[in-house]
């Protein structure tokens, strides 16, 4: 029994709207459980979750904003922050609720040396995303850098209330108590 194409047209429709409406939704559901399975992880299962999030963040939904992520960080690599900067700012403008767009070219601001636009950029990320551990990670970073111990600590301790495994946050919160920031007595 053969279908006639104007059927098909109308079933293969309904399929690609279903995805279109029902992806962003079903990703959204898997982040919240991922985090919520992060917080409780074991040190082995926190780097699996901590990638399967990494996932979902880097994915904008569009395999040409996507580009543009991996071309700026590889830029970053590369340590060209100029480069990375001109990729990643292609991004924000095309994709400007993309958080992950708004992050990366922070980091690249921030290697740039350009502090002020770095901070910025953090805002507008976590914004879109405030769970964003790594993103509230460079935020503490740079409270630091200005002196801001006390900020900085409650960045760390965010990032350590999401990812309790964050051995950088670790690292930064235990240099901070060190230096008598957030020590109990």
């Amino acid at each position: 029994m053969a279908m006639k194409p104007y059927f098909l047209k109308h079933i293969v429709t309904a399929c690609v709207a279903a995805v279109i409406f029902v992806t962003p939704a079903v990703a959204q559901q898997s982040e919240e459980t991922l985090l919520q399975q992060l917080s409780a992880a074991s040190e082995t299962d926190a780097g699996r979750l901590d990638r399967e999030l990494s996932l979902i963040w880097d994915n904008s939904g569009s395999p040409s904003m996507n580009l543009l992520l991996k071309r700026g960080r590889d830029a970053l690599e590369e340590e060209d922050t100029g480069t990375a900067i001109e990729h990643l700012t292609a991004l924000t403008d095309h994709a400007p609720e993309f958080a992950e767009g708004w992050h990366a070219r922070a980091t690249a601001y921030y290697q740039a040396g350009l502090y002020g636009p770095a901070l910025d950029d953090l805002e507008r990320a976590l914004a879109l995303n405030p769970n964003n551990y790594n993103a509230i990670f460079g935020l503490g970073v740079m409270l630091r850098e200005f002196g801001d111990l006390e900020r900085a600590g409650q960045a760390f301790e965010r990032v350590l209330v999401l990812h309790p495994h964050h051995e950088n946050a670790k690292a930064a919160q235990e240099h901070l108590k060190r230096s008598g920031i957030g020590r109990t007595l």
